[in-house]
């Protein structure tokens, strides 16, 4: 499966016209599905009332059975993630045998986390936060690389965020790194996706490569500036990477919690945003389903085979997973 295949992201990527309307009437599909459902109702309660009485009856009824599965997963959900709070996950490291590793390694101490920051116009005080958060986490320091990936076009105000954060952070990790996303570089768009990529690319060159840290053993994880870390998630996190059955083609989801400010938020946003735990949550029971959202995690090695995260995409949560998914067909076949 070749390169530009893997790259493309969006319609007008496409050269084939024909390639270009196929590809925007599957990405459109979905909408117009939903926008059909609702105006149908509509008409044919005026044109065929009796064929619109079943239909919403089957399909409130459809929900209602939904409804009670969801419920089953939020409530399975919530006594696994309270299960996985209460672990000692460092201790369960400790006790893991050798010969349970999926990956070549002597120990759970070869593993290596790259801990990726992308960062815009962000204020210092939530930077800040999150790195005090991150501080805290327990797991052996001499193994935590931190990428604090700021964007040029940002101007000197996040210069000035970062070299802040450097002076009081940067003793507290294995290697810290600042790194700056050029503007306007050709075939890229403005966004998370290509500053994460620009980011781990720099630290591949000036840290990993020079060190000879093999690939299979760093664990990439791309956070939100404000995402403040559990701090026994990066030893939970190389537990699940040691002992998942395909390590390097897995992808690891956390579970977002939006509590940082949820009371200093709208109501209308903090509605959104508990439905999205919650729905987060119920995908962690139905692993055939999730895919990679918001901050998440992936072996290092994988990224570095797929040239990394899409640089035509604003946002790469979910792109990578399926570039990912992609791939390993491809590499499969």
């Amino acid at each position: 499966m070749n390169k530009e295949y893997l790259n493309i992201g969006k319609a007008t990527d496409l050269k084939n016209k024909k390639e270009r309307n196929l590809f925007r009437f599957f990405e459109t599909f979905p909408g117009a599905i939903t926008w059909a459902t609702l105006i149908g109702m509509f008409l044919l309660s005026w044109l065929k009332p009796v064929w619109a009485a079943f239909f919403i009856i089957a399909f409130c009824l459809f929900w209602l059975l939904r409804a009670f599965q969801m419920g089953a997963y939020l409530i399975s959900a919530y006594k696994k993630m309270k299960t996985n709070l209460e672990t000692d996950w460092i201790r369960r490291l400790e006790n893991l045998e050798e010969d349970k590793y999926k990956i070549k390694a002597d120990s759970w101490r070869d593993i290596y986390h790259l801990v990726i920051f992308p960062m815009y116009k962000e204020e210092e005080k939530i930077v800040r936060e999150t790195f005090s958060a991150l501080a805290q986490a327990r797991y052996p320091r001499e193994n935590i690389i931190v990428v604090l990936a700021i964007e040029e076009r940002a101007g000197e105000g996040a210069k000035k965020i970062a070299n802040s954060i450097s002076k009081d952070f940067s003793d507290k990790f294995f290697k810290f790194l600042i790194t700056t996303h050029p503007a306007d570089i050709i075939g890229e768009i403005a966004g998370k996706g290509s500053n994460e990529s620009w980011a781990a690319k720099k630290a591949k060159e000036e840290i990993i490569d020079i060190l000879r840290i093999p690939y299979e053993r760093v664990v990439v994880s791309c956070l939100d500036i404000d995402s403040q870390v559990y701090p026994q998630y990066f030893s939970c996190l190389a537990y699940y990477y040691l002992t998942a059955e395909n390590p390097t083609r897995s992808s690891y989801q956390p579970i977002p919690l939006y509590l940082n400010n949820l009371w200093e938020s709208p109501f209308f946003s903090r509605i959104v945003s508990s439905c999205n735990v919650f729905w987060q949550m119920m995908q962690q029971q139905r692993p055939e389903k999730i895919v990679t959202y918001s901050s998440h995690s992936m072996s290092f090695k994988a990224l570095v085979e797929m040239d990394f995260w899409q640089r035509n995409f604003v946002s790469e949560d979910s792109a990578i997973f399926w570039k990912a998914f992609l791939f390993t067909m491809g590499i499969t076949r």
